[in-house]
């Protein structure tokens, strides 16, 4: 069973802005775009996150969209410092929104505790606006 991975989006207005941020620090390996995203921490349960784990995004304090972990890569910064590059998958999957508080750095998410995705929860209709989406998160009716 995957294990997957939880993260907040600082500085991230929606996922528009997300994809617009992402999309600029991608790369192509083996012909497949690959979105970087720079860590202190390395996972100790790697493995299990490269077992069809996912990193969930947090934005203005709810899940929002999950993202194929599809590598973790690991170096040493100049000063001597390590740290880990997750290796993500460029789609970025609409999760059902789930309200968040605020943590540091990223967590782990077992599998039954991570939202589902929006497609699987009936949400084949038109997406609201970003915009709109967060206001009424923001008042608790989303």
């Amino acid at each position: 069973m995957p294990l997957h991975l939880i993260k907040l989006a600082v500085g991230i207005r929606d996922l528009d802005h997300l994809a617009e941020v992402q999309d600029r620090r991608a790369t192509v390996h083996d012909g497949r775009a690959r979105i970087p995203v720079h860590t202190r921490r390395l996972p100790k349960r790697g493995d299990e996150i490269l077992d069809g784990g996912s990193i969930y995004w947090v934005i203005k304090g709810s899940v929002a969209a999950r993202q194929r972990v599809l590598a973790i890569d690991t170096g040493t910064d100049e000063e001597g410092e390590s740290y880990c590059t997750l290796q993500l998958d460029a789609d970025r999957v609409p999760t059902v929104p789930t309200a968040h508080r605020p943590f540091q750095g990223w967590r782990y998410l077992a599998p039954d505790a991570a939202p589902r995705d929006l497609s699987d929860a009936g949400g084949s209709g038109d997406e609201l606006p970003a915009h709109l989406a967060a206001e009424l998160r923001a008042l608790g009716l989303l």
